[in-house]
């Protein structure tokens, strides 16, 4: 039985976290906020995001670039002001949600489908591709929510989590960024994947918030690993010293205002045997 410990409590949903120049990046989507945290639990408050943040990462030069969910833009952290990136609303079916950043600073940004919040019918949604100049397409059409998404090492692959086919699909990047050769990473049974970490053995964590599970699972669909937490994982993340501590967003509730009225989501950690490779 693996050992967590808290490295911060008393946050209303954590979401999209990324190990970056030492520490753990993520955002607090229905607090508004961009995040920093230290190993030692020292945080930090980045950047406020009226219309709530979710996937993060940052272009070659260092800025950062954060998925503003409601308005369907992309952000660009300068200077310490937020500045548009990208506006989305035109490609992007529903809310803007999590988000992976190639080494070119190319972002692959999925959205819900549907008001999920709100109870809305399912619909398919799209991965848009925003170029590090801002310019948009979508990439990926027919994806039931796509969710927590990574690149292997070399950058030829993009796995994203579809949360509501319960599977983890592959494409091939082209090299102008597009995707191709779409197919099944692996199927997940009963898990609904949210946030995922890719290891240097090429298996993946998924949080899966409904079953509350964490689960390690290797391509074709093998479980080598299966942990449940009290608290519904929301997303993982791979970072720390040589890239072996695991870290876990957990929530008691995906409820906006319950979450924002218990303040009862954390960040727990874990050391691993495999250590985090490629992007985020």
């Amino acid at each position: 039985m693996r050992q967590f410990k808290v490295l911060l409590d008393n946050l209303c949903f954590g979401e999209g976290p990324r190990w970056h120049d030492g520490r753990l990046y993520f955002s607090d989507m229905h607090g508004h906020t961009v995040n920093a945290v230290d190993l030692d639990g020292r945080a930090e408050l980045i950047a406020e995001v009226a219309q709530s943040p979710s996937g993060l990462g940052w272009l070659p030069d260092g800025r950062m670039l954060i998925a503003s969910m409601h308005d369907r833009k992309v952000l660009r952290l300068e200077g310490g002001s937020l500045r548009l990136h990208a506006d989305l609303s035109s490609l992007a079916s529903s809310l803007c949600n999590d988000m992976v950043v190639d080494a070119a600073g190319r972002a692959y940004v999925g959205n819900f489908g549907h008001d999920f919040f709100k109870g809305e019918p399912q619909k398919s949604a799209e991965v848009i591709l925003v170029n590090p100049d801002g310019s948009a397409r979508i990439v990926a059409s027919d994806m039931m929510f796509p969710n927590g998404s990574v690149i292997p090492p070399g950058g030829r692959t993009l796995i994203v989590g579809e949360s509501m086919a319960h599977r983890l699909t592959e494409f091939d990047i082209n090299a102008d960024g597009t995707l191709a050769n779409r197919r099944v990473w692996a199927e997940l049974g009963d898990s609904l994947p949210d946030g995922i970490a890719l290891d240097a053995e090429g298996a993946i964590w998924v949080a899966s918030p409904f079953t509350h599970e964490l689960t390690r699972v290797r391509k074709g669909g093998e479980v080598v690993e299966r942990i449940q937490r009290e608290q519904m994982p929301i997303a993982c993340a791979l970072g720390g010293p040589g890239r072996r501590t695991l870290f876990l967003l957990t929530s008691e509730t995906v409820v906006p205002d319950e979450c924002r009225q218990k303040h009862s989501a954390r960040i727990e950690m874990t050391e691993v045997e495999v250590p985090g490779a490629g992007l985020p």
